[in-house]
């Protein structure tokens, strides 16, 4: 054992309550029984497990070839309120015995359920350690309340994403006790698709029932408001009844509420209806088959916003039992599911399409994190849970009541010169932009931001536009994570040490997201360019000054003071011009707009830049744009310090080749073109054989730093990392 202080086999009780937690737990169950010199398995099942109403299913237990060491029966029957808590109280009159008689080292204990409940206070009690599997989600109803409060017993935690992982450090959670392993059930999902489903599919519906176009129906009672999700059930029967697809209607589970859908079950006849199948239960390895290849899946469980995504199937999540989840883009939320038009009209807008498969919650290799997780447990330390107190990510899902509108989000570009702000839709349409001088001060330009931040979200409105959130792109050091300027460039003066999150968010009453400019331009390509797709890529942008993004197995890298990709800075001379971050040699010393204009005012100084058919206003300063038009008109000298210029930026692109050796390199910017081809030149002269072949491109982004700032906003609120 790695840390287990006395070099033994750590014993694991793991305690499964249901169909439901099974089919988390029982990949890291076959995952523990692997590795017998390291673990041994104790297994008690309890709830509904044992219950004939409910499938009887610890029988799949034991066809898994599983020892159950323990069968408790918990449950009193009665399907309310009052049951379910006596059904706690019988949990922890039995459980005591058990755990004396096994003494485990740790208790696996999974989700949310009352039954799991009274396994946490009893280990807890009983000074027996907790590893929690799927804390730190937020769903709906008594749930949460339930799955918070094993949060609080529990001393170690396995979540599945992110957002999870940020809650729990925010319930004071210590971060050295939590692994974001992903979803155990989706190391099973993601390699499920393969198998002979057609086979399953006519088992469970009928020989005559196609692919893709038959529904699954799971819909549970909602504790905190049985009545109405009785309505909500008795509504959806009636849509699928007219939507007029054969459907696999799954028993509810055992919260208080379920006798009374059953009879509106039985009222409709839907157990011999024709289009009908009601099943009490499905094992899980078939359940997978049924769902994945289904044209749409209905109802309320946290299956249908969990583990479907990663088939991308078409999902209609109904009420406030999976409110808060982080769902995919397959999943249409009908929070007011109060009318058979509302639900119908989903199942129209959804049946048959297919959507992108979704790993949110898990990308197959939990099992293998969790048993390492496992093994680092010391057994020699202390129980007592350490605390901390980080904030808590705002979350915002789509719902069927804004489904025409355009999700959009706020994008801010922070230039030298200007000040823009652009709503921008979910598929890179500028729908609306406003432009303004960049103020010199601080007090000015944030007071500017946000009269043009309220203007715009105001507009938003009257062009049916749903804001999700505001990106900042600013030239300087960002720290994305807090959403502070750290350092700006010479160009933007008063703006370092600047929040931008706290004032824009306390006005707009809108999650704020802030980055570099070069990593905004990254980030609309991945997004909306030619990036799009690609695990590795580098945009260089070629402006007032140069910048750059670089994006790493799909990631933006920001590095560990936030100063990653300043690629304007990588050296390419020795004794070369001076730069304005204080160096000289620089790639922004030779190839930036501001060295360009600087080389043609000293011609134009000289009077060596003008020639024929081309003047220069008095009133107008001498630029780059001047010198890039002598060029083009045959002056030698303009076109020797442009060939410079590019060839300095083509040094720096072959030391990013030979640096990150990415599929792709992006050249950004109003000088984009005018160096492509020299940069090409250099490569081929100056590259290694083995890089050679990447190719490097021309943006065809025409707003790089809007659709990235847009990017970071619309990625995030549809649940993509960023």
């Amino acid at each position: 054992m790695e840390k287990n202080g006395k070099n033994r086999k750590l014993r694991v009780c793991v305690a499964t309550c249901n169909r439901a937690d099974y089919s988390k737990l029982a990949p890291i169950m076959f995952g523990i029984k692997t590795e017998p010199e390291f673990f041994e398995l104790d297994v008690v099942v309890l709830g509904s497990h044992l219950i004939d109403d409910y499938g009887n299913t610890y029988r799949m237990i034991e066809q898994d070839d599983f020892d159950i060491n323990t069968r408790l029966h918990t449950i009193v029957r009665g399907e309310d309120e009052a049951a379910m808590v006596e059904s706690v109280g019988l949990a922890l009159v039995k459980l005591p015995d058990v755990l004396n008689r096994l003494k485990p080292d740790i208790m696996i204990v999974h989700g949310d359920r009352f039954d799991a409940l009274a396994l946490a206070t009893s280990a807890a009690l009983m000074n027996i350690r907790i590893l929690h599997i799927e804390g730190g989600e937020v769903s709906g109803t008594i749930d949460d309340s339930i799955r918070h409060a094993i949060t609080k017993l529990a001393h170690y935690h396995v979540c599945c994403t992110r957002s999870a992982e940020q809650h729990l450090i925010s319930m004071c959670e210590d971060h050295d006790r939590i692994l974001l392993a992903g979803c155990p059930s989706y190391d099973k999902l993601l390699s499920a698709k393969n198998k002979d489903y057609m086979s399953i599919i006519r088992m469970w519906l009928g020989d005559d029932v196609k692919c893709k176009d038959y529904i699954v129906a799971l819909q549970h009672p909602v504790t905190t408001d049985i009545k109405h999700s009785i309505k909500m059930f008795e509504l959806t029967l009636d849509a699928l009844i007219s939507f007029n697809k054969r459907t696999l209607v799954l028993f509810p589970n055992i919260d208080a509420g379920s006798k009374e859908m059953v009879r509106v079950m039985r009222k409709k006849g839907i157990e011999h209806h024709p289009n009908f199948r009601a099943v009490k239960h499905v094992p899980f390895d078939q359940f997978i088959q049924l769902v994945a290849h289904a044209g749409c899946m209905i109802g309320n469980s946290s299956c249908g916003v969990r583990e479907v995504g990663a088939f991308g199937t078409p999902v209609i999540n109904l009420g406030t039992r999976q409110i808060g989840r982080e769902t995919g883009e397959n999943v249409l939320h009908v929070r007011d599911a109060d009318t058979q038009d509302k639900i119908l009209q989903a199942l129209h807008l959804q049946f048959g399409k297919q959507y992108p498969c979704s790993k949110i919650y898990g990308d197959g290799n939990a099992v293998p994190r969790i048993l390492k997780f496992l093994k680092s447990i010391d057994l020699q330390e202390p129980l007592q849970k350490k605390f901390c107190f980080p904030p808590v990510k705002e979350n915002i899902s789509q719902d069927i009541d804004h489904i025409l509108e355009t999700l959009s989000a706020l994008a801010v570009d922070l230039g030298g010169t200007n000040l823009r702000v652009a709503i921008v839709s979910m598929k890179g349409e500028i729908v609306k932009k406003y432009t303004q001088f960049n103020p010199k001060t601080y007090e000015e330009r944030i007071n500017l931001i946000l009269q043009m931040c309220v203007e715009a979200a105001s507009e938003a409105v009257k062009l049916n536009c749903r804001i999700l959130g505001v990106g900042i792109s600013t030239g300087g050091r960002v720290n994305p994570r807090e959403g502070i300027v750290l350092h700006s460039t010479k160009l933007i003066q008063e703006w370092n040490s600047v929040d931008l999150r706290t004032p824009l968010s306390d006005t707009l009453h809108l999650p704020v997201w802030v980055d570099n400019d070069g990593n905004c331009a990254a980030l609309a390509e991945r997004k909306f360019g030619q990036g799009k797709g690609l695990e590795n890529f580098v945009t260089l942008i070629t402006g007032t000054g140069i910048g750059g993004g670089i994006i790493h197995q799909h990631e933006l890298i920001h590095g560990s003071s936030f100063c990653a990709a300043e690629l304007g800075h990588l050296v390419v001379s020795l004794d070369g011009p001076d730069c304005s971050c204080g160096s000289h040699g620089c790639i922004e010393a030779y190839a930036s707009g501001m060295a360009l204009q600087r080389e043609a005012k000293k011609l134009h100084d000289e009077d060596l830049l003008l020639v024929e058919g081309m003047s220069v206003p008095k009133d107008e300063a001498v630029g780059a744009l001047h010198l890039i038009q002598a060029a083009k008109l045959g002056n030698v000298k303009a076109q020797s310090i442009l060939r410079t210029a590019g060839t300095a930026l083509g040094l720096g692109v072959v030391n990013i080749l030979h640096t990150m050796n990415p599929s792709l390199v992006i050249l950004s910017g109003v000088l984009a073109s005018h160096y492509i081809h020299i940069v090409k030149d250099v490569i081929r002269q100056q590259a290694l054989s083995s890089v050679q072949d990447v190719d490097v491109v021309v943006s065809d982004l025409v707003d790089p730093a809007l659709l990235g700032a847009a990017s970071m906003v619309l990625d995030y609120t549809t649940r993509r990392i960023y």
